[in-house]
């Protein structure tokens, strides 16, 4: 097996291709920078239309922006492309379409600052992004439920929802072991999802949770996370929504290089509960956020068709209706006028 298809299973298994959106990526981290092209290719060709990097640190902003560029300018890193993509005459039409969202990751609260805060609103002002995230609340460690911790993270979640409703921009919400606690913020808040649309990034609530922020107006970021059969929980919050709200109130991610499906693990213990818990490879240290991603188990945007497909056993709608449907609601969420491809 080659290093290009290290994240796959065998060819002979891939899932049908449907055009598919992948609402949130890392794809700029540097666990991708020996092979972005090749992986970026693999990607259109199962079917990967649009994907969002998605910003997490101030001091990684710019890097967003030169992925961006390299992917829809396709002038990606790498000179030459693998024997199994071969020539392409308009290597351009062949990537999938990059877009970014800038935001301040609640699990690095620490190194955040208000300088932080005051740059990215000017680069709002300078480079309009899709959408601000990854932003919201995270309690996961017993050093982020200190007070001081979760003051800090409260006033930071406002000041960014506060520059969503002043750019008229969707979020995306990261929220992990807080979903009360940031209901609670979001309803005091004048953030209106219905309106401006928004995700709840990697849903990982329970059904009482993915129905309160569906009602509220955010989608439910479906994951890799989903394809495991031990996840209970999550399978029984995500039925519970679309019990409620239909199939309308949900998109489906990578969080690349994170959250990889179960049948693109090659590791022996693929239950593994880091990748399939609350933990991932974002929040694994905050000093080095994405040493510890296992290259043979990294997540890649072309495994997003095992999320479709999961998704659509789970809740027993045939692929194509689901892919489309998702692509609509990725649309609505992301307050965008993407054509479905047919």
């Amino acid at each position: 097996m080659t290093a290009i298809r290290a994240s796959f299973i065998d060819d002979e298994t891939l899932p049908p291709i449907f055009p598919l959106i992948d609402t949130h990526t890392h794809f700029d981290a540097p666990v991708f920078d020996s092979d972005r092209s090749e992986q970026a290719h693999l990607a259109y060709d199962q079917g990967i239309r649009h994907l969002v990097l998605v910003g997490y640190l101030h001091r990684h902003f710019d890097r967003l922006y030169e992925t961006e560029k390299l992917l829809n300018k396709g002038l990606l890193l790498n000179e030459e492309l693998p024997a199994i993509i071969g020539k392409d005459d308009n290597q351009k039409q062949s990537l999938p379409k990059a877009h970014i969202a800038l935001g301040l990751h609640p699990f690095y609260i620490e190194q955040h600052t208000e300088a932080h805060l005051e740059k990215m609103a000017q680069m709002l002002n300078d480079k309009r992004p899709l959408a601000i995230g990854e932003i919201g609340l995270d309690s996961f460690t017993d050093v982020m439920k200190q007070p001081e911790m979760i003051a800090k993270q409260q006033r930071f979640f406002n000041a960014q929802l506060d520059m969503a409703v002043a750019h008229q921009l969707p979020v995306m919400l990261h929220i992990r072991k807080a979903h009360a606690e940031a209901l609670a913020l979001l309803k005091a808040h004048a953030y209106d999802a219905h309106k401006l649309g928004g995700i709840a990034h990697s849903f990982s609530g329970g059904m009482q949770e993915a129905k309160a922020f569906a009602k509220l107006g955010f989608k439910l970021g479906v994951t890799g996370q989903i394809t495991n059969p031990n996840a209970k929980k999550l399978r029984l919050a995500i039925q519970a929504a679309v019990d409620s709200y239909g199939i309308e109130c949900l998109v489906i991610e990578t969080d690349c290089p994170d959250m990889t499906p179960i049948m693109c693990q090659t590791s022996d213990n693929t239950l593994d509960s880091t990748l399939y818990g609350n933990a991932s490879a974002l929040g694994q240290s905050p000093d080095n956020e994405w040493g510890d991603t296992p290259a043979h188990n990294r997540n890649v945007p072309a495994n997003l068709s095992y999320v479709l497909l999961t998704l659509s056993e789970l809740l027993e709608v045939q692929p194509s209706t689901l892919a489309q449907q998702l692509w609509h609601n990725s649309c609505t969420a992301l307050q965008m006028k993407w054509r479905y491809p047919t």
